[in-house]
């Protein structure tokens, strides 16, 4: 992490930072910029970001130099065999774009794929989607990228050769999916088991295959991976393994340039991904019913997150069944965010019976059972006002638990997330389809201009870890360090036990406030240590100072690290 400001006033600074968060249970120090910045899963990923910057490339740049990166260094949560969204707003125009590199769905035959098990739909090559993270970041550079495509490619080639730093909470996340990297295929077992064992923390663990592999899209642009040699050996490994895809579903994948969907909330204009992905519109329209709440105290107290919850219940079901991969999702979101039915969710909360003694929604995918807070967010900005914000994931931690040999890619199980037992869903499997995520990378603007960029990974935990931390900064006007180190709290339906509805928070969340909560009617599960990160991510953000310059915030529950300059 670097700092430019004089030492004394940079000490002064984070002193005052330190003092303030000192309290919270997990202390959170932004890094300040004064003419670009970068937070992101790693450490190596972040610098990579930061010296393409000071090589002279814009926002895109360093954003396609930061997402390969974290494909090597954290393979586990996100990479080329994987998706992304992408925001990016255009200082020169004041517009915001989005990129919509989600998976895809194979040239699958439904009815045969439905009678096999259930677990291929989340392991194993039949549970791959086509992966998108790939061409997304060659539509991004192709249109607004300023360096040649192989400078950005160059330092997630030069990491994957020499290999990557394996820290403390990186060991931890190898050592949480052990069983998984033992029962995968041969190759990632060789990969990430080296000589048969966890990796060791201060070692580097490189990726030869997968270097040969960027080495490919560096020359090659989008065809080193959806055509030639990659693409050959990921559909004969898929087709050899039971997987349904082919050279067509990779050559003709394309990245879709679309709008971003938005919202007004108490002045500021809130920006993020658009359907196939439902964590924002979750969150977005929760925010809208909560708008005009008064929120008396701190928004953890008891009743206030009572409030959230009540809200929560009413409109989850209804982002359920209205938002997927279908030209109806756009329409669907319009309708629910509309001043009717915003006043009419409103009524509905308050006047709703305590939570416990019903259950507010059924989920019709396995995008929700993912325990592990799998994918990665990062955030890029320069000098120029540039901004990009993105999500990244393989769906599950390492996927689906295998790498085509000679590629060093591990594939994504995205499968999972589509819905599979009732036709009528708008999530409902189908070739070329792209299942639904709740990766929600979020831009907040105030008259036009961009303040804040944020994500978190976090399956099913998305939506509601940025509800929090977007109520606490923007309605209660709560420092950001402040609302990302506090308790994370998360409204869910507990499926796994008794489908009664529940909330789940770090074990910061007081004795007394978890009894108050249940006498209210809600199932409180105290499920991990504050700071551990395994199950309710990290949020990783850039502030845009008002003079000038940005301030990182790179959430210690994860391997984050913020870079400026």
């Amino acid at each position: 992490m670097i700092n430019p400001r004089p030492s004394a006033l940079g000490l002064l600074f984070t002193l005052l930072w330190l003092t303030a968060t000192a309290a919270l249970p997990v202390p959170v120090t932004p890094v300040f910029g004064a003419h670009g910045m970068v937070v992101a899963g790693h450490p190596e990923a972040a610098q990579a970001g930061l010296a393409t910057l000071r090589a002279g490339g814009n926002a895109i740049d360093a954003a396609v130099a930061v997402s390969l990166a974290l494909g090597v260094a954290e393979p586990y949560g996100s990479g080329l065999g994987g998706k992304l969204m992408l925001l990016y707003y255009e200082a020169a125009t004041g517009k915001t774009h989005a990129v919509d590199a989600m998976d895809a769905a194979g040239s699958l035959d439904v009815a045969a794929y439905l009678r096999r098990p259930e677990e291929d739909r989340s392991y194993g090559y039949g549970s791959v989607c086509v992966p998108g993270l790939a061409a997304g970041l060659w539509a991004a550079h192709e249109k607004w990228g300023r360096l040649p495509w192989a400078d950005d490619v160059a330092p997630a080639l030069r990491l994957a050769r020499e290999g990557f730093a394996i820290l403390p909470k990186s060991r931890e996340f190898f050592a949480e999916q052990e069983k998984k990297l033992r029962r995968g295929d041969a190759e990632i077992a060789r990969l990430y088991l080296p000589d048969g064992r966890l990796p060791a923390v201060g070692t580097r663990l490189a990726n030869p295959d997968l270097a040969r592999t960027l080495d490919l899209l560096a020359r090659h642009g989008r065809d080193g991976f959806y055509r030639g040699p990659v693409a050959a050996a990921l559909v004969a490994a898929a087709q050899a393994g039971g997987g349904s895809l082919t050279l067509g579903d990779l050559a003709h994948y394309e990245a879709r340039l679309v709008d971003p969907i938005g919202l007004d909330f108490r002045g500021y204009h809130l920006l993020a991904g658009p359907p196939p992905t439902s964590g924002a519109p979750l969150f977005l329209t929760i925010m809208k019913v909560l708008e005009d709440e008064p929120f008396v105290g701190p928004l953890r107290s008891p009743a206030n997150l009572d409030k959230v919850g009540r809200v929560w219940r009413e409109v989850q079901p209804l982002v359920q069944a209205g938002i997927a991969d279908a030209p109806e999702a756009l329409f669907n979101y319009e309708k629910l965010v509309a001043p009717d039915s915003i006043r009419a969710l409103r009524a509905k909360a308050r006047l709703a019976e305590p939570p416990a003694r019903r259950v507010a929604w059924t989920d019709d995918s396995g995008a929700s059972a993912a325990l592990a807070a799998a994918t990665t967010h990062f955030a890029v900005a320069d000098a120029a006002g540039n901004i990009v914000c993105a999500t990244q994931s393989l769906s599950l931690h390492f996927g689906a638990g295998v790498v085509p040999p000679g590629t060093g890619v591990v594939l994504n199980d995205s499968m999972s997330n589509f819905a599979f037992h009732d036709p009528g869903s708008l999530n409902y499997v189908a070739p070329g389809k792209r299942p639904r995520s709740t990766i929600a990378p979020t831009l907040v603007l105030r008259a036009g201009r961009p303040v804040l960029a944020i994500g978190i990974p976090g399956a099913s935990r998305i939506p509601t870890a940025l509800l929090q931390a977007l109520l606490d900064r923007l309605a209660l006007d709560r420092p950001l360090a402040e609302a990302i180190g506090d308790t994370r709290v998360h409204f869910d339906r507990n499926w796994r036990k008794d489908d009664e509805e529940s909330l789940e928070a770090e074990r910061s969340l007081p004795a007394a406030d978890a009894a108050e909560l249940r006498r209210l009617g809600w199932k409180v599960e105290l499920s991990e240590a504050a700071g551990t990160g395994r199950t309710f991510g990290g949020i990783n953000a850039i502030e845009v100072l008002p003079g000038g310059g940005y301030l990182g915030y790179a959430d210690p529950r994860r391997t984050n690290a913020a870079a400026g300059y």
